[in-house]
């Protein structure tokens, strides 16, 4: 809940800052300024998709999706990645038309720009504290966003008013840096939510079969596999004990690998089959030969 109240905030100051740029650029004429209206307008589509994403996110697992609904946080961070290259490229093609075009200084405006700053600067901080403090990857990326949105508004005020003060041509060629800030961000999203929307492993299974070989009872490690899911990771794992161990102590043996994990890779959601062995004839630990590796 306090995540989407941080999204219903931070999209309230998202529509006061897109207005108030759309305003200025249309009476200045100015390419940078009506791009940076337009990325902002891109925020609050971002809020609200955001606002939606994390709600679904936190439903528990049910019938139709048994691991829960993580990953629906990570498929609108996808989503707003895209969007993202789609309004850098109809920036990049609306700054070509507009080469040439002077645009207009207004005092007026100019103070707007320089008050639009310092929200952006004073959101920017206070999404960022509560993406860490409540450990959300679609409020991080968020945040991330708006800090972009600050060094984004700080070019174009700088390319507006360098071209009303005689370099008209820096007015679109800033619109331009605009464009391309968002095709970074855009591409940051993607890096970030992909890895996990395709089940990239989350660690090397070779570290976390040495950790669980030192176990007391492990005769060996025959598969590791893990993946991250945004809110946390999860790992499943086969281990070899003794066929004559008791299942208590098999059960014991499993508590133990899902609390090593847990404490030192923070991984919190583990599954542990185990599989009898002899004593005299225990499985090798070698991953390269007999683990297997294979993505969820």
């Amino acid at each position: 809940m306090k995540v989407r109240t941080v999204l219903i905030w931070e999209g309230c100051a998202n529509a006061a800052v897109s207005v108030a740029k759309l305003v200025i650029g249309l009476k200045t004429g100015s390419a940078a300024i009506l791009s940076d209206a337009l990325h902002s307008l891109t925020d609050l589509a971002n809020n609200v998709i955001a606002y939606f994403a994390s709600k679904i996110a936190g439903e528990p697992a049910d019938s139709d999706h048994p691991y829960g609904h993580h990953k629906f946080e990570q498929l609108a961070v996808f989503v707003l990645a895209s969007l993202l290259t789609i309004v850098a490229f109809e920036l990049i093609l609306a700054s070509i038309k507009r080469f040439g075009s002077v645009p207009k200084h207004d005092n007026i405006g100019l103070a707007i720009m320089l008050g639009v700053l310092v929200i952006n600067v004073v959101v920017s901080i206070w999404e960022g504290y509560w993406a860490r403090k409540l450990e959300s990857q679609i409020l991080l990326a968020d945040a991330r966003h708006t800090i972009s949105d600050v060094l984004t508004t700080v070019a174009v005020i700088a390319g507006w008013q360098l071209a009303v003060h005689g370099w008209p041509w820096l007015d679109p060629l800033f619109a331009v840096l605009v464009a391309l800030m968002v095709l970074y961000l855009a591409y940051d999203l993607f890096r970030r939510a992909v890895p996990i929307l395709v089940d990239s492993a989350g660690y090397d299974p070779r570290k976390l079969s040495l950790a669980i070989a030192q176990i007391n009872g492990v005769r060996g490690v025959k598969r590791v596999r893990s993946r991250m899911y945004g809110s946390g990771n999860a790992a499943d794992i086969v281990i070899m004990v003794d066929r004559q161990l008791s299942t208590e102590r098999a059960h014991g043996i499993a508590d133990e690998i899902e609390s090593l994990l847990e404490e030192r890779y923070a991984i919190h959601d583990t599954t542990v089959h185990i599989e009898p062995c002899d004593v005299s004839a225990q499985v090798s630990n070698r991953m390269s030969e007999r683990y297997d590796t294979r993505k969820w």
